[in-house]
This record gives C-alpha cells, structure tokens and sequence, in this order.
C-alpha cells in the first residue's frame, strides 16, 4: 500500500497531465492518511480551481483553515480562488491575512536568531 507521500507525488504527476479527476482520487487517498497533509490539501484544492470548480475550492480551503489557521499559502490560494470568482473584497481581505501571516513569521524568524 502506498504511503501519503507516493500518493501525493503520483497525485501531482496527474495533475500535470492535465488529470484531474485521478489526481483527485489520489489527494483524497492522501488525506484518508493524514487528515492535515498541507500538501494535499494544496493540490486537491488547486484540481477543483483547475476543474473551474471554484466553489469547491473555497469551501475545502476555508475548512482547512479552520484546522490550520496560519497557513500562508492556504490564504493566499483562497485569495486567488475568490479573485478568479470576481469576489475582489474577499480576496483581499484572504491576500491580507496571508501578508499579515508572513510578516508574523519573518518577526518571529528574526526574534529566534536575534
């Protein structure tokens, strides 16, 4: 049985290939392993965006963050899925909160080698 891992590097592979609907299969397998595999949850959410799936996209994206509220790239993914939906306000507000996450981080990074 493959491990997450196997399943997410075949997972992006089909992906590339334009796939999307396997490469789902694939994430959702990653996912029934590790519930919180960030990387997953990134691509499962990027096959919806790229199915024009939008809003399937948000909604997994909002409930991992839900799990996982200072992820950056989840924020700045949700910022684009709702720009691509015309729903500029949200998607600034979701590219604000990435921003504000990143600077939290490049704090706390200088605080840790001052």
């Amino acid at each position: 049985m493959p491990d997450k891992e196997e399943l997410y590097d075949d997972a992006v592979d089909l992906y590339a290939d334009g796939k999307l609907d396997e490469a789902i299969a694939l994430y959702n397998q990653a996912l029934a392993i590790d519930p919180k595999f960030s990387d997953a949850v990134h691509g499962l959410t990027m096959c919806y965006q790229a199915k024009g799936d939008l809003d399937r996209a948000i909604e997994l994206t909002k409930r991992y963050l839900e799990q996982e509220p200072e992820d950056i790239l989840a924020y700045t993914n949700l910022s684009m899925f709702y720009q691509k939906k015309g729903m500029i306000k949200e998607a600034e507000a979701a590219g604000g909160e990435a921003r504000r996450l990143d600077w939290k981080r490049q704090l706390r990074e200088a605080k840790d080698k001052g």
